[in-house]
């Protein structure tokens, strides 16, 4: 059995580009887990999408075997974490898996927003935290900075922290050596029944789900008959190993270690994020705390072009669900773009993600429509509905009011930006309610603002007023009402469903506006005039419309008198006149691509 008390279990934490992956790299190349010939820079994000965008999107967990100053070899579980406030769910979960994580603060930015939230994370766990000041080697490190952020922001003695290069190689042996001596090995288990937490899963098309578990308690080995607690579904262990970087099959996990699992389990639906997997002999009596569910925050609908892929749409949600825990989905039709699917994201760039890679990773040709959050509306009769959709609302005349969500929005910035970026707060209808001063150069701003306004564009508009240097974390702050009415896109004076959002009243009109000029652009010309109305209720507040195309039906008259031309256009108006009646307006598929595409912008 090996010797729990060399076991070491942590990951990295940061603020998005300060230098997780780069540091995993080099503990890999510094302990010799990957040959030279097999080396890539961020040879654990494993996603093309990860590689071009230059962060991670998923958690990834590998085996390190360290030889230590003391002699001994070490077994260190190491996960390498996303840092977008996006993925801040990923981290939780990651941090459930672990005794200890390493903070890494770049040397020339500091502190900034996702640095104090994740820290928030692993404190909130009792988790050793190891400060790093990363990128030490750059001309504008500034480490004093650095230091005093530490203790001033975080509460963390700048003496505690380790200075490193990941880049250049520098400090590594300090960081091992600190993870080895700081942050403790796994804790004795209560009894020997099984007791491994799922804290991630995947799916592979030949051998079904694969889970990614810590084990706390007793052993899983090959064979291993196996339940799920909160499902109470029965396997056996057909498969069980440890990543070093990638799948490598072992005989047994013992307590402590963390590895994956592939038992007889096809079917996505089965297995759940936070679950205790546990053996059928000797099952345990309580299942691991786990971790709590998230809550979406931005919704979307996505739709295949093709109607004919949504069966195989479902099948790949269901996929890719088990892969990112925190993206939800549920069945909805439109009229205008038929059957598909409302989806839960955490954010505007895990929209994003989750729609490329239905794109990439499954093949799928599919429409996103324009992105809302959840509001509370109260009836005149008393009740009140949760609504996500802008279709689902109810007639205004039965709308008492309704509540949209506020989030708290820490923005860490250079002080010399403070005037734009809180005239930005003020145009996106939120207020700043406290200033603090984090040393000579940054401040720390918290603002509550409405949800959204956060998740189409703030977050670009920051980094283009503070050139870069802003960032942003957020959270939930509860609701509050506002004037918000339903802005619905008419075309001929039919509705059309797929452009229909919940906006704030003194925004409408512009927005109304400009859904009508692209549609002007994008809908071809008919026989007849067609009208483009953003409507409010019964009032129209924009209108485009597209001409007729003509046919020249005076070609034929040579010379004469004047009546016989008129005649023939009097009686071509009244056939268009008849058209426009019975007539239908035909929007091409890729009218709605380009609309929706668009308003993202």
């Amino acid at each position: 059995m090996a010797d729990r008390s060399r076991i070491r279990n942590f990951c990295i934490i940061a603020h998005i580009d300060h230098g997780k992956s780069t540091l995993a790299d080099r503990f890999m190349q510094h302990t010799s887990t990957v040959q030279d010939r097999d080396f890539q820079d961020q040879l654990l994000d494993d996603m093309d999408l990860e590689r071009e965008r230059g962060i991670t999107i998923k958690s990834h967990p590998v085996l390190i075997h360290y030889r230590a100053q003391d002699g001994h070899t070490y077994e260190l579980n190491l996960i390498d974490t996303p840092g977008h406030v996006d993925f801040s769910y990923e981290v939780s979960r990651s941090l459930a898996a672990c005794e200890g994580a390493l903070l890494l603060i770049d040397a020339s930015q500091g502190v900034q927003a996702q640095t104090v939230a994740n820290v928030t994370l692993a404190t909130n766990l009792d988790l050793t935290v190891i400060p790093v000041i990363n990128k030490i080697d750059l001309p504008a490190a500034n480490i004093e900075m650095c230091n005093e952020q530490l203790e001033e922001i975080l509460a963390i003695p700048a003496d505690e922290a380790v200075h490193a290069s990941a880049k250049a190689g520098l400090g590594i042996e300090d960081i091992l050596e600190a993870v080895v001596a700081r942050i403790p090995a796994p804790k004795e288990p209560e009894d020997d029944s099984i007791r491994a937490l799922i804290f991630d899963s995947v799916y592979d098309a030949y051998r079904g789900v694969v889970n990614y578990v810590r084990v706390v308690s007793g052993t899983l080995e090959r064979g291993t008959a196996i339940q799920f607690c909160s499902t109470k579904l029965k396997s056996e262990v057909k498969e069980i190993g440890v990543f070093s970087p990638g799948m490598n099959p072992k005989d047994k996990l013992e307590p402590g270690g963390v590895g994956y699992v592939i038992a007889n389990i096809k079917s996505p639906d089965d297995s759940k994020m936070g679950d205790t997997l546990t053996g059928t002999h000797n099952p345990c009596q309580d299942p691991l705390p786990g971790f709590k569910e998230c809550q979406p925050m931005v919704f979307s609908g996505i739709y295949p072009i093709d109607t004919n892929d949504y069966a195989q749409l479902k099948l790949s949600m269901g996929k890719l669900r088990l892969n990112d825990a925190a993206f939800e989905y549920q069945a909805e039709t439109s009229a205008a773009l038929g059957f598909g699917f409302r989806c839960g994201f955490l954010g505007l760039l895990h929209m994003e993600i989750i729609q490329e890679r239905l794109r990439r990773e499954y093949n799928m040709d599919i429409i996103a429509t324009y992105p809302s959050v959840v509001y509370h509306v109260f009836k005149t009769d008393g009740s009140s509905v949760q609504i996500d959709n802008p279709l689902h609302l109810p007639d205004p005349v039965n709308i008492d009011h309704i509540e949209e969500p506020m989030v708290l929005c820490h923005i860490m910035l250079p002080g010399e930006y403070i005037g734009g970026v809180m005239n930005l707060i003020m145009d996106k209808r939120g207020f700043c309610q406290e200033t603090i001063s984090v040393d000579r150069l940054h401040m720390m701003l918290i603002a509550r603002l409405p949800l959204h306004e956060i998740v189409i564009d703030f977050h670009d508009k920051l980094k283009t007023i503070t050139r870069g240097y802003g960032s942003m974390d957020y959270e939930p702050n509860g609701y509050e009402p506002a004037p918000l009415v339903k802005l619905e896109m008419r075309v001929n004076g039919d509705p059309v469903d797929a452009f229909a959002t919940i906006v704030h009243r003194d925004h409408a009109q512009s927005r109304g506006r400009i859904l009508a000029e692209r549609l002007k652009d994008v809908i071809p010309r008919h026989m007849f005039k067609i009208a483009i109305q953003a409507v409010i209720g019964a009032n129209v507040v924009a209108r485009e419309t597209i001409g007729a195309l003509r046919k020249d039906v005076t070609a034929k008259c040579y010379g004469g008198d004047f009546t016989r031309k008129r005649k023939l256009l009097e009686k071509q108006k009244e056939g268009k006149k008849k058209m426009k009646q019975i007539g239908n307006v035909n929007i091409p598929q890729d009218a709605f691509v380009k609309v929706l595409k668009s308003t993202k912008k």
